[in-house]
């Protein structure tokens, strides 16, 4: 191989997309792996606040104030988490986070505006300046669609990613 052939190798290799980031589907969109392991969306769900407002009427409940919430491996921060139950039972059904939103799963963290958190089928929906980082490498988009039991997932808007060649 010519030394100007394997300096093309070796740029083409250098920019190659990480295996975290599975599989690029256009400009505008890429399909990524989030976390190692899946998540078990049966397991309990715990939530640690400042503040816990609770109305009778609709049986909502807004937590604010350092909100936590944790499920099996999976931590989600933000400063008000609005709860949805279901309307036959007392089982929380949907999260609505909103200020300075960050999900973490293992070697996984991803930060939005917002993010809603569907309890039953585990997808999560982060929106605006979303930015994913997985080891040394980082994904940015305005949407992010995690599907928490098969743990992968889709960027989208602006997509653009920064990543350390041979890191993850």
């Amino acid at each position: 191989m010519t030394p100007i052939a394997r300096l093309l190798l070796s740029l083409l290799l250098a920019l190659a997309v990480p295996p975290a980031f599975v599989q690029p589907v256009s400009a505008q969109e890429a399909t990524i792996s989030f976390g190692p392991m899946t998540q078990d969306t049966s397991l309990p769900v715990e939530i640690k606040a400042d503040t816990l407002s609770v109305n009778n009427a609709d049986g909502s409940a807004v937590f604010t104030g350092n909100v936590l919430v944790g499920q099996g491996e999976m931590r989600l921060t933000a400063a008000e988490v609005r709860v949805e139950y279901a309307a036959d039972s007392r089982a929380i059904r949907r999260l609505y986070a909103t200020g300075g939103v960050t999900i973490a799963s293992a070697k996984d963290a991803a930060e939005s505006r917002e993010a809603v958190y569907e309890i039953d089928t585990g997808l999560v929906v982060m929106t605006g300046d979303v930015l994913l980082t997985q080891g040394a490498s980082a994904l940015s988009g305005q949407k992010l669609t995690i599907r928490m039991k098969s743990g992968t997932g889709v960027m989208e808007g602006g997509v653009s990613t920064t990543f350390l060649p041979g890191a993850n």
